[in-house]
């Protein structure tokens, strides 16, 4: 696996007062209403824009670039598996993209994360090709599909399927998961799942975003944190590291099978099931659980690009 670096900017913006939060009342004209925001325009979102400036990048893939942004000001949340519309200077069009950091993250360094494919759409090839340090956006959160256990709730067991760069609302879930557990180890009371399960489908291993990461959860707390990457396109031998992680193919109704009676044999715990990936793949899975006898309250997913 191999290691990535960011590149940095050192320090960051100073912190807006409150007449540096942008309010929400940026209204989604039909001049400006883009796919994006057709697509989730009956999403909730929060009521404003907040300024936010590029710290960090690198490369995740050859084909998928993570932004660091730096968003200090105090009102600004969100929730692991939501997503901003992201605002370009001088660019009509909306960005959407799903956060792939945790909500600690934030509260620790007052940053999130986002990892954006190439494509020529306009925001995606502004981050690929003009995006730079100290570049200046804007970001709103939206989203109805995310895993926020109250305090006082009952422990959940989770299956988070992803396919391709769906990955990214399921990595931030991960690395929420993996706070909360930490949490509890050093005594806190905040609910924490039980046992979560990642099924994760590429192409190839070069593919996989995120694994070391992945990889590094399920080693930290083994029995309860696991991963099983399925790589439909693979030619060569993967590294060693990543071969006890490694399955062929698709995921199959047996593949998920597998993974709900694993979960059933670790606790009486309801699941609950994530999906994201392209539509076909989610109509596909979404279809293998229902007849596996998941109820249809326990099966969200997001599929709106």
């Amino acid at each position: 696996m191999t290691a990535r670096r960011w590149l940095k900017v050192a320090g960051s913006f100073a912190a807006p007062g409150a007449s540096g939060l942008i309010p929400g009342s940026r209204r989604m004209s039909s001049r400006r209403k883009t796919d994006h925001l057709e697509r989730t325009a009956n999403n909730y979102r929060q009521m404003a824009v907040f300024p936010a400036k590029v710290c960090g990048m690198m490369n995740e893939s050859d084909s998928v670039r993570r932004l660091r942004l730096s968003i200090p000001h105090p009102d600004f949340s969100f929730k692991a598996g939501q997503w901003v519309d992201f605002f370009i200077p001088g660019q009509e069009k909306v960005g959407g993209f799903s956060i792939c950091s945790s909500p600690a993250l934030l509260r620790r360094e007052g940053v999130i994360e986002l990892a954006v494919k190439y494509t020529t759409h306009p925001p995606a090839h502004w981050i690929h090709h003009s995006c730079r340090l100290d570049s200046e956006v804007e970001v709103r959160v939206g989203g109805d599909f995310f895993f926020d256990p109250s305090p006082g709730g009952g422990a959940v067991d989770l299956l988070l399927v992803a396919g391709g760069v769906g990955i990214n609302p399921l990595f931030s879930i991960l690395l929420h998961a993996r706070d909360l557990q930490r949490h509890r180890q050093a005594g806190g009371q905040h609910c924490a799942p039980g046992a979560v399960r990642l099924c994760y489908s590429a192409k190839t291993a070069q593919d996989l975003l995120f694994q070391s990461s992945i990889v590094e959860a399920c080693e930290e707390f083994p029995g309860r944190f696991s991963c099983d990457f399925h790589l439909t396109h693979q030619s060569e031998e993967v590294e060693p590291q990543l071969q006890p992680y490694i399955s062929g193919g698709r995921i199959s109704e047996q593949v998920l099978r597998e993974h709900l009676e694993s979960l059933a044999g670790a606790g009486r715990r309801e699941t609950l099931c994530y999906l994201c990936g392209p539509p076909p793949m989610i109509e596909s899975v979404s279809g293998h659980l229902q007849r596996l006898g998941v109820p249809p309250h326990r099966v969200l997913f997001e599929k709106w690009w």
